[in-house]
């Protein structure tokens, strides 16, 4: 029996659970939340908003579904911009889009608070793949 349980707490960490996560572009600005001590990943984080995928959703879906459940809006364009692994307290697999354009006003509908941060102290985040995603956004986009 425990070795049961043993195989199926170690299939739950090496099989990564596909995540979502949005960079909401606001001029120089990039929206991050810090997350709620009561989360069970990442307590506390500053990191950028975001959520599981739940089953069949392809990550655009889980996109428009998480920014209008955290935040209250509908992405009018999104951009793909990569997806990293992240290590927490469970394997993630995090599909990043850029918004830069959306409907409605945000609200704070999860996290302990919402602030804009100018994007160059988005190396501030606290979860290195967000950083990473960033990075790759003004790579890849920013002019």
């Amino acid at each position: 029996m425990a070795a049961q349980v043993h195989q199926q707490d170690m299939k739950r960490h090496m099989t990564p659970r596909d995540c979502v996560a949005f960079i909401l572009i606001k001029g120089d600005r990039v929206l991050a939340e810090k997350r709620k001590l009561t989360k069970q990943i990442d307590p506390g984080a500053i990191a950028l908003p975001g959520g599981h995928m739940e089953n069949g959703e392809s990550p655009e879906e889980a996109l428009y579904r998480e920014s209008r459940e955290e935040l209250g809006i509908v992405p009018c364009s999104i951009k793909y911009i990569c997806t990293l692994l992240h290590r927490a307290q469970e394997l993630q697999r995090i599909h990043y889009f850029a918004v830069e354009v959306w409907e409605g006003n945000i609200e704070n509908n999860e996290a302990e608070s919402l602030r804009w941060v100018p994007i160059a102290e988005s190396k501030e985040f606290d979860i290195d793949v967000d950083r990473i995603a960033m990075s790759e956004y003004l790579r890849v986009y920013a002019s």
